[in-house]
């Protein structure tokens, strides 16, 4: 599947009064808290990253999915809000594919985890993300939507992130001095606040 996704991040102090304020907008939970663990791969020299390409391995609720995303070919890639092309697909066996990657010079290049819960309207999706770095969601649908669901849930456009989580990552390892080099619980010895 391809399609152009537009999306913002914003950090989220409070996960319950969250969840509060989107049952109240009208959204439904779609998924529960699930653990999410992502491989984003690269060329050594890391080719993919300097056109602002991600070939992510993605395992969640049981579920393997590899994606690419990309800057649109016209159009911003970031305004108020980010836009990227999204090819996704699930696939059978994420270690299997790992294997062809390396096969073909391909290196694992960054690894994330998190815990996620998705929700949803008639128009868009939401979904909130437990990291070891903080919580943040994401809101992902048409740009007026967005702009309307996040007023609706109280936050301004002034806390809009466009960043990836690779970003926002070495962002927080400068603040914090840290030489962790992946996103991940254990390299950050960091647990997600119990809900």
């Amino acid at each position: 599947m391809t399609g152009v996704e537009t999306e913002i991040k914003f950090s989220v102090d409070d996960l319950e009064a969250l969840a509060r304020r989107l049952e109240g907008a009208g959204f439904h939970l779609d998924t529960p808290r699930t653990f999410e663990r992502n491989v984003l791969y690269d060329t050594p020299d890391r080719t993919l990253r300097a056109r602002t390409e991600i070939v992510r391995i993605r395992f969640y609720g049981g579920k393997w999915t590899l994606t690419h995303k990309r800057v649109p070919d016209d159009g911003p890639g970031e305004d108020r809000h980010k836009h990227r092309v999204e090819t996704e697909t699930g696939i059978d066996d994420g270690a299997a594919l790992a294997e062809v990657f390396r096969s073909i010079g391909l290196v694992p290049a960054f690894r994330y985890e998190k815990w996620r819960s998705e929700w949803s309207d008639s128009a868009g999706h939401c979904v909130v993300d437990e990291t070891p770095i903080g919580n943040f969601a994401e809101l992902e649908g048409e740009p007026e939507w967005i702009d309307r669901i996040a007023s609706a849930l109280g936050v301004p456009s002034s806390r809009y992130m466009t960043l990836s989580y690779g970003r926002l990552f070495e962002q927080w390892k400068e603040e914090h001095k840290s030489l962790a080099e992946h996103l991940t619980f254990d390299e950050i010895g960091a647990e997600p606040a119990k809900r």
